[in-house]
């Protein structure tokens, strides 16, 4: 049984895929900030607290890491008067550099088993979407989107893929009563295209549902 481990599974997409890769006989180790009901504590932003959740399952090879965790802090911001910089901050440690602790701190475990990294972006990362406002989001998972692509070009020679995804327009708490689609649609879409992802795909991004985006 090869094990998934998922940032920022406490609710919304993340709580959906745990379900989701439970039922397809993942062992699955979630996280939250906080920690509790049955979730890892994980600050993806602390060093200190990537490197500690890591040494605890050292001896636990990481088939799928799935890195979902973000913040989307700066919905209808002003153009004029908002966007302030403790803002850019926040959101960029968790969107980006978060992403990258992550990766780094569980690169033996992935290594161990030659597991696969999935990248949780948004279609809000291509530059064919710019119609302007949400700034900060826009260009945080634009990031993550370059750090994936990066990423997957220096880990193919260790046979771990990566992959980056846009979600799907969720219904969530960020994404909104209106969205397109329930959390349990896109974690079951999204666990196909986990499946499928392979060296020969690595550095994809790709919808929910499987059709490849422009970056």
């Amino acid at each position: 049984m090869d094990t998934a481990l998922i940032t920022g599974a406490s609710r919304g997409i993340g709580a959906a895929l745990a379900s989701e890769l439970t039922d397809r006989t993942y062992d699955v180790i979630g996280t939250s900030t906080k920690g509790g009901n049955g979730l890892h504590a994980l600050d993806v932003t602390d060093p200190h607290s990537v490197t500690a959740l890591a040494d605890s399952l050292k001896d636990r090879p990481i088939g799928l890491l799935v890195c979902n965790a973000g913040l989307y802090l700066d919905k209808g911001q002003p153009l004029d008067t908002g966007y302030p910089p403790e803002m850019w901050a926040k959101e960029f440690a968790v969107n980006v550099t978060g992403v990258f602790l992550t990766v780094q701190a569980f690169l033996p475990a992935l290594r161990a088993s030659r597991g696969k990294i999935a990248i949780i972006s948004s279609q809000m990362a291509s530059h064919t979407r710019a119609p302007g406002g949400a700034y900060i989001y826009r260009a945080s998972k634009a990031a993550a989107l370059n750090l994936g692509r990066n990423l997957a070009s220096e880990l193919k020679n260790d046979g771990i893929p990566v992959g980056i995804y846009h979600p799907g327009w969720v219904q969530t708490d960020m994404g909104g009563a209106a969205a397109d689609i329930t959390a349990t649609e896109a974690a079951t879409g999204l666990a196909d295209r986990f499946a499928e992802l392979s060296l020969s795909s690595t550095g994809c991004f790709e919808t929910w549902d499987g059709r490849p985006h422009a970056y």
